[in-house]
């Protein structure tokens, strides 16, 4: 049985054994799963993080590094149709073209994105062979494309019925207007961030964007340091919600430089969502959303989001769950 993210909020757990955690208990659980020296961990934006996390720490459990590992988990959500958010079946642009965004980082501070890509299914691995092929960090568009088909990828249809029929009926609501962002369609980025047996951390990002956003349109997935960002000396963070205001901040590379201080990763979030709210706060009833999470070397990890909403899922080699993360908000 496939859960959705809103379905989830419903029930208010996973039959898997994942629960929803309030707001008020959120730091003491927090406190409990900061399993320090635990060995592999995954964090992950979302609840669909859940089943990404479990094929993830799989791979890590048999020896794979986090780079290989976050990207099978990033693929099963980016292959699921059912999820608008990313990669196949998510929602389109305004003119009816799905176009996708991705970014990673390794454990050496190499870095790959690509931006507005259009008929590949998996831009985290396209992503991941433009770090690893050439001496670029981000191709875009028709170039992104042109090289993802030179290195075996195949053009598709990414385009569901379902996204499509959600996109008609978009348009007959706005038929005069371009840009019109329905509050009510979430943005749901996957974002994770791993560490493996040898403790070290990768990260990465996979989205479908902004639904019926103007057509050529990059948010903040594929920009390194704004939606990810990943140093092995401190830690990482990835990010999700409306991709403009965490571009504004830079919010990940904030998030990681207040942990290079001494901030815990709870702490730093919180200080990142507080910089974005100095330029969300007058568009509130526009639906904003602004969420971070971050993991630090000694495997303790932090969330929090500009308003209420925001689950994430957290995975190590004794248990997984997913909950709820505390806003500021109220």
């Amino acid at each position: 049985m496939k859960i959705s993210r809103r379905s989830f909020i419903k029930t208010g757990a996973l039959a898997s054994g994942g629960i929803l955690i309030t707001p008020s208990h959120l730091s003491n659980i927090q406190a409990k799963n900061n399993l320090s020296g635990s060995g592999p961990v995954v964090l992950t934006t979302w609840d669909f993080g859940y089943t990404a996390n479990a094929k993830t720490i799989e791979l890590i459990k048999e020896g794979k590094n986090s780079l290989d590992a976050i990207e099978a988990g990033i693929r099963i959500v980016e292959n699921d149709p059912s999820i608008s958010s990313v990669g196949y079946g998510g929602l389109p642009d305004e003119d009816g073209i799905v176009t996708l965004d991705a970014s990673v980082m390794d454990w050496n501070g190499n870095a790959g994105s690509v931006a507005a890509l259009e008929g590949i299914k998996n831009p985290f691995s396209v992503a991941k062979l433009v770090m690893q092929k050439t001496k670029h960090v981000m191709l875009a568009g028709n170039g992104a494309k042109k090289f993802a088909l030179e290195n075996g990828f195949k053009e598709e249809n990414l385009l569901t019925d379902e996204a499509k029929k959600i996109w008609l009926e978009w348009k007959q609501k706005y038929p005069h207007g371009q840009n019109r962002i329905d509050p009510n369609i979430h943005h749901d980025t996957i974002g994770m961030i791993a560490i493996d047996k040898n403790n070290n951390m990768s990260g990465g990002v996979s989205t479908s964007g902004l639904a019926f956003k103007i057509h050529g349109r990059v948010g903040d997935s594929p920009i390194i340091g704004a939606a990810m960002f990943v140093d092995n000396e401190v830690g990482g963070a990835v990010a999700t919600g409306n991709g403009e205001f965490m571009m504004k901040t830079l919010g990940a590379f904030l998030i990681v430089e207040k942990m290079r201080e001494g901030f815990s990763p709870q702490q730093a979030c919180e200080f990142a969502v507080e910089r974005a709210h100095k330029h969300a706060k007058n568009r509130l009833n526009e639906g904003i959303q602004v969420c971070y999470l971050a993991l630090n070397k000694n495997g303790e990890h932090g969330a929090f989001s500009l308003v209420d909403g925001f689950q994430y899922a957290l995975t190590t080699s004794k248990e997984s769950k997913v909950y709820k993360s505390d806003y500021l908000v109220k």
